[in-house]
């Protein structure tokens, strides 16, 4: 039986399938279920330290995931806003960048 399709698998599991396995079921189904915060506010830690470490690579994928735990676009504009004092002008000039076309994006597919 095929495994399923995940987000790992069809982003890099052609050449590091044991990596895409352990995003899955380590990452995923272990790390991010665990009780001790939400999913929204895991999803919050994350983007800040994307943002703060300027990984602007896997920071699409979390905004996306935020947005869909509940994490309103005012926040995410706010986190980037308060990071620009903390982790640079660059990183939150790069990370607004990225939210206004995800916004975008959302905007159009909603209509």
């Amino acid at each position: 039986m095929a495994e399923p399709s995940t987000t790992a698998r069809q982003a890099f599991g052609d050449i590091a399938p044991d990596l895409a396995r352990y995003t899955d079921t380590v990452l995923f189904d272990e790390v991010w279920a665990r009780p001790g915060l939400s999913q929204r506010d895991r999803c919050m830690v994350t983007i800040t330290c994307l943002i703060a470490l300027y990984r602007g690579n896997e920071l699409g994928f979390h905004l996306r995931k935020a947005l869909d735990t509940g994490v309103t676009r005012e926040e995410i504009i706010e986190i980037i806003t308060h990071l620009a004092f903390y982790s640079g002008w660059p990183t939150a000039s790069s990370a607004l960048a990225l939210a206004r076309q995800i916004f975008e994006d959302r905007k159009d597919a909603a209509s």
